[in-house]
């Protein structure tokens, strides 16, 4: 089993017409969503509201097959996102954060609704940002069990972080239990900034963790291991809009492995992990062909990956 961890939110997507459209969305939401896509046992550990929005999410977790951990409705409206698509695809985003949904969440909450046999455990984004849930984080990754793989995809939003600071201590303090790190070279730019990407990643492998994953738009995805580095292409394919990519690249990564019986101590074999950066980008590729965090069933990418 796979626990997700972090917010549910919609995104509002305007268009470059001021067109609007509601989706679902927020980073571990759309991990989840792949995983659960891909055929991979998996719960999400967010809190959703029992508004009309909250009501959508919930459809989209049971339609692609993911448990809902923390099922008791929020009082607290949805979480929104308000992204604005530019000519390339790209997006840029602006939070409705406050006395929302995704943040009620207090360590009792989420203890209490970890599913039992969990291999792996992927947290990131918002819940490294909004409280109570980025405290109750922190705590529950030392109960996690020993032999869980714990991704962290810090997913850096510059607009909703209010103390830089705080943020990169609490960031710090997870890569003490995190085995695998997923980022983009946006988010080094942001945790290391005036310092090459490749650099900031070797960094952050020091000698605590056995993987960073490092995405960069249509450009290679690169992985940095002790042994050192390797990269694989992005397939080339025709862009409708890049949300949920990212997500979709590191739900990708650990279904891949998961399916393939691979675990935390496998994560130092470069030849795997070349494997899996494939399939992951495959997926991600496949993300971006479609409006809004969009990932493809296992269906669709066996037909285009024999190696799922």
């Amino acid at each position: 089993m796979i626990a997700v961890v972090g917010e549910a939110l919609i995104d509002l997507v305007v268009d470059d017409a001021g067109s609007v459209a509601a989706r679902p969305g927020g980073g571990p939401f759309n991990v989840a969503r792949t995983l659960g896509r891909l055929g991979m046992p998996t719960t999400f550990l967010g809190r959703l509201s029992r508004d009309n929005f909250g009501r959508m999410l919930r459809t989209s977790l049971r339609g692609d097959g993911v448990a809902l951990g923390v099922t008791a409705p929020a009082e607290a409206p949805t979480t929104l996102a308000v992204a604005d698509i530019g000519a390339d695809g790209g997006a840029r985003y602006e939070f409705h954060l406050e006395d929302t949904a995704a943040a009620d969440l207090d360590y009792t909450r989420l203890s209490a609704a970890m599913p039992d046999n969990l291999t792996a455990f992927h947290v990131g984004s918002l819940a490294l940002v909004m409280e109570p849930i980025a405290c109750s984080v922190e705590r529950l990754l030392a109960d996690l069990p020993p032999d869980a793989l714990v991704m962290v995809d810090p997913n850096c939003r510059p607009a909703a972080i209010t103390d830089k600071d705080a943020y990169l201590d609490r960031f710090e303090g997870m890569m003490h239990r995190a085995d695998a790190v997923k980022v983009s070279v946006e988010d080094l730019h942001y945790l290391c900034p005036g310092v090459p990407a490749e650099v900031a990643a070797t960094t952050l492998l020091g000698e605590k963790l056995a993987l960073v994953l490092v995405t960069d738009g249509p450009r290679p995805v690169r992985a940095f291991l002790p042994v050192g580095e390797l990269s694989v292409p992005v397939p080339e394919v025709p862009v409708v809009d890049t949300i949920g990519a990212g997500d979709a690249f590191g739900g990708a990564f650990l279904a891949w492995w998961s399916a393939h019986g691979l675990g935390r101590d496998d994560l130092r074999l470069p030849g795997a992990v070349r494997d899996a950066l494939r399939a992951a980008a495959a997926v991600a590729s496949m993300t971006c062909t479609r409006a809004g965090a969009e990932p493809p069933w296992l269906a669709e990418v066996r037909a285009l990956s024999p190696s799922w």
